[in-house]
């Protein structure tokens, strides 16, 4: 019995040309010349893979992912995080702007600025910490909730350091909307 066509999934790329095939086969079967050539051939080995790994990591393949993010418990924990706003996300914009404002105002005469900052600074740290507590809290109930058999060690960390990280740099990308229903 013949599979349907246009039901599977392929390979996503086209197959090579048989004289492509033969020279890339002839090309790894063959020994480097010399030291510089293996190492040539080892960077860019090495290089391909890299890009690989990459690639999976972004755009989330299960099947890739390293270690710390393999799993069902991990990618609960991925979409909880990216289901909901937390004040460390937006802790590099804040620092940022806290940075530029204490270096720019005191030489314009401008203390009040820079005490604002400071102030601001302060805020964001004590607004971070609670949040953090009261997300790992969460987390940690609904994870053993949801997970009563499965390991569920470092998961709590694991989502308050990618809450800490801003929404379009997190890896693997988020997969739910702000706001959605995990």
């Amino acid at each position: 019995m013949q599979p349907e066509r246009g039901t599977g999934t392929g390979k996503g790329r086209p197959t090579p040309k048989r004289s492509e095939a033969e020279a890339a086969r002839r090309q790894r079967a063959k020994p480097p010349a010399s030291r510089r050539e293996a190492a040539k051939r080892m960077r860019e080995d090495a290089r391909a893979e890299r890009l690989r790994r990459r690639q999976a990591l972004v755009s989330g393949d299960e099947r890739y992912l390293p270690a710390r993010d393999k799993g069902p418990v991990r990618a609960f924990v991925r979409d909880f995080i990216d289901a909901r706003r937390s004040v460390a996300e937006f802790f590099i914009v804040v620092a940022l702007a806290v940075l530029v404002l204490s270096v720019v105002a005191p030489p314009l005469g401008l203390v009040v600025v820079a005490n604002a900052a400071f102030l601001l600074w302060t805020v964001m740290l004590v607004l971070i910490v609670l949040d953090s507590v009261v997300l790992g809290t969460r987390l940690k109930k609904e994870v053993r909730r949801r997970f009563p058999d499965e390991t569920t060690k470092g998961a709590v960390a694991y989502g308050l350091m990618r809450s800490t990280q801003l929404r379009r740099l997190r890896l693997p990308a988020p997969r739910v909307k702000p706001g959605a229903v995990v």
